[in-house]
């Protein structure tokens, strides 16, 4: 009943201001991340009401040669039916389908991949997130195939299609010395449903007001 998240939010996309451009002129057009190492699994990222990270993840990119001119675009999205990290709701849920992930490549013969840190990570971050997000995308898939099986045998299914995924990050290490608190902490959205995105702008610059 309480599961379902309409409420309008704001977030913030990193990229090459090309790409800024064409969603704010193209917005029906939106590529999702399709990495083996996504955070949250597939799907369109964005930093929850966070700008400043948005810009140094893109800023990252160009220093790596992956973009030329780093931007930000905004997004007004929705989260709707959201599998949210941030509620112990379904963190076990996650935890079930790692373990039904497991035997099913045990028993294929396969291994688990890792989640690995990057060259030079002195704080070990564990930036590439194979695991977390084979887990993920193994769960959607799951839970797709199941729903599929429900309409073909009685008409309908109680279960339902994950629209977004949310996850609350630690990285970059501490804020200070011995601080629990480290520089990079942010909020991550992964929308999988491109329906709860709403629309894109160019954020304005922030004005002074006496």
């Amino acid at each position: 009943m309480y599961n379902r998240r309409p409420n309008l939010m704001l977030g913030f996309h990193g990229c090459d201001e090309f790409v800024r451009n064409e969603l704010v002129n193209n917005p029906d057009i939106v590529k999702k991340s399709q990495e083996a190492f996504d955070w949250l699994g597939n799907g369109f990222y964005i930093w929850e009401n966070n700008y400043q990270r948005a810009f140094q993840w893109a800023l990252d990119k160009q220093a790596r040669g992956i973009i030329q001119t780093p931007s930000v675009v905004g997004v007004v999205y929705q989260l709707d039916y959201c599998l949210d990290f941030t509620d112990s709701e379904f963190i076990p849920i996650l935890s079930s389908y790692y373990e039904l992930m497991k035997d099913d490549l045990l028993f294929a013969g396969k291994t688990l991949p890792k989640n690995k840190d990057l060259p030079k990570d002195k704080y070990h971050d564990l930036i590439l997130r194979e695991l977390d997000c084979a887990v993920i995308e193994y769960l959607h898939q799951k839970i797709s195939e199941q729903i599929a099986e429900d309409i073909a045998l009685k008409g309908f299914s109680e279960l339902k299609h994950f629209d977004t995924v949310r996850g609350i990050f630690t990285e970059g290490g501490p804020a200070f010395e011995g601080a629990g608190i480290q520089t990079k902490n942010h909020i991550q959205i992964c929308i999988r449903n491109l329906n709860c995105i709403k629309g894109f702008f160019i954020p304005r610059k922030e004005t002074k007001f006496p």
